[in-house]
């Protein structure tokens, strides 16, 4: 009889945060530029540097830490991680062991109709390390320190995730929130967000956990699905023989669809912590906590339950609607300004997000402005343009944010409604389709459609649907 397993899972979320500058000097921490051009003595490790605390570094975290439910400690500390790679400078990093910043917290997620809370062990700040670029044709290594020093966030999560949904419903909870908090763009493509997944598997009914691995390497929610069911699959078969997990830390190939061992899986001790010399504690009064606490924006879950009652849109649209802070903002301020909250739903909906994804851009960059949006709108509205020409104006300002009153004035665009214009034209169009009119008179309702379409074809997109439809009506009947 073959043994029943349960897979165990519990992440470590590196999160680097949307400060100009890094978590201990003044360089730059936006992303590219050319290789060790944002760096210094003190990001590049120089005898003698002394790093300076960044005050937005332990805002942003406290901001998360807050969202998520966690204990923000008084009196946090930093220590130096003692390790040697050849891309930390230092050879060691600057992290919190003993007393990190935030502590015992949870956040709730869903995955179907089932919902869960997932608890958070602690949240620590520290700094990022550099980066080894390979060039296999020069078969050397070149050592970026760009990203040396910029300021991270580790989330560690208790073992409470049990399938690959699980984490994934976590990863995306996290990620809208820090987003919505403006701490972090959290794009795993550039490395701002990136998960270690440590799993191990046990006979289900059984308390003790089993052996864990490390799995690294793994950039999207893609690859960390697999890389789970996968090692998963790996462990359990490795049990079946009667052989031992090896605690290892196991890099994931998304090409190959397997892991290979990285190292034997370090035991704390041997970093050899301890306190930093260079760096005061932060203290952290009551007073700060509240500030920040103010501070906090609607999140998502709190939208996604206003727009249901507030807006009546359905469940579905509204997590599209609020898939960002940036497409929320846009429907929430075009829909206050032009009063007309399911139009300006069903053109993001539908027009931006074609164009977004046309343009391969996602929903934190919007380039227009929720004024001429509005505009657009009202425009319909008040019926100076009709719905077909309103989507192509829309291009027009999704792609060069024009104002769409000047832009119809200027190419002529409004709606035609003159009777004996329109009459003119439908006289033709129903002279060269004589069959539709046939059908129609036959009692084929497509038909009409039809003609309606070639009017407006005719018309250049220009005439008043309803009215074409009058006179469509009239003239057959």
């Amino acid at each position: 009889m073959s043994r029943e397993y349960e897979t165990v899972i519990g992440l470590e979320v590196h999160v680097e945060l949307a400060t100009k500058t890094k978590i201990f000097c003044g360089c730059k921490t936006e992303f590219g530029g050319a290789i060790n051009s944002h760096t210094c003595p003190i990001c590049t490790g120089m005898p003698g540097a002394l790093p300076i605390l960044n005050k937005k570094v332990v805002e942003f975290a406290m901001a998360v830490g807050l969202a998520t439910n966690c204990d923000i400690t008084r009196l946090c500390k930093f220590d130096r991680k003692n390790y040697f790679y050849p891309d930390n400078p230092q050879d060691y990093q600057i992290s919190q062991l003993y007393l990190p910043i935030c502590r015992n917290g949870k956040v709730e997620i869903e995955v179907g109709d089932v919902k869960k809370e997932i608890g958070i062990h602690e949240i620590h700040m520290e700094e990022d390390a550099g980066k080894l670029v390979h060039d296999e044709w020069e078969d050397i290594s070149i050592v970026d320190y760009n990203r040396s020093g910029v300021p991270l966030i580790e989330i560690v999560s208790e073992p409470d995730m049990r399938s690959a949904d699980e984490v994934i419903a976590y990863l995306e909870k996290l990620r809208h929130t820090i987003q919505y908090l403006g701490a972090s763009d959290c794009k795993l493509n550039e490395g701002s967000m990136r998960a270690d997944v440590n799993i191990s598997v046990r006979e289900v009914g059984k308390k003790e956990f089993g052996t864990r691995t490390e799995m690294k390497n793994l950039n999207s929610f893609k690859a960390i699905t697999h890389a789970i069911e996968g090692e998963r699959a790996r462990q359990i078969e490795l049990l079946e023989m009667g052989k031992d997990v090896i605690q290892e830390t196991r890099r994931w190939d998304d090409n190959k669809e397997s892991s290979s061992s990285m190292r034997s899986k370090e035991d704390a001790k041997d970093y050899r912590y301890f306190p930093d010399p260079d760096l005061p504690p932060v203290s952290i009064s009551e007073e700060w906590i509240k500030k920040i606490k103010d501070s906090q924006p609607e999140l998502r879950e709190e939208k996604l339950v206003r727009y249901e009652t507030e807006y009546e849109i359905p469940k579905y649209d509204a997590e599209i609607l609020t898939e960002t802070r940036q497409v929320a903002e846009l429907f929430e301020e075009t829909s206050k300004l032009c009063d007309n909250t399911k139009m300006v739903s069903n053109f993001i909906l539908g027009e931006m997000f074609r164009l977004l994804k046309e343009k391969d851009m996602d929903g934190t960059k919007i380039p227009f402005s929720p004024e001429h949006f509005a505009k657009l709108v009202k425009m319909v509205d008040k019926g100076v343009i009709n719905i077909v020409v309103a989507k192509e104006v829309f291009e027009v300002l999704f792609k060069e944010d024009i104002d769409p009153e000047e832009y119809v004035k200027a190419h002529d665009l409004g709606v035609i409604s003159d009777e004996n214009e329109l009459s003119e034209v439908i006289d033709r169009i129903l002279a060269e389709n004589p069959q539709s009119v046939e059908d129609y008179k036959g009692g084929k309702g497509k038909a009409l459609g039809f003609l309606v379409g070639q009017t407006m074809k005719a018309m250049k997109g220009k005439a008043a649907p309803q009215k074409v439809n009058e006179l469509l009506h009239s003239k057959l009947d």
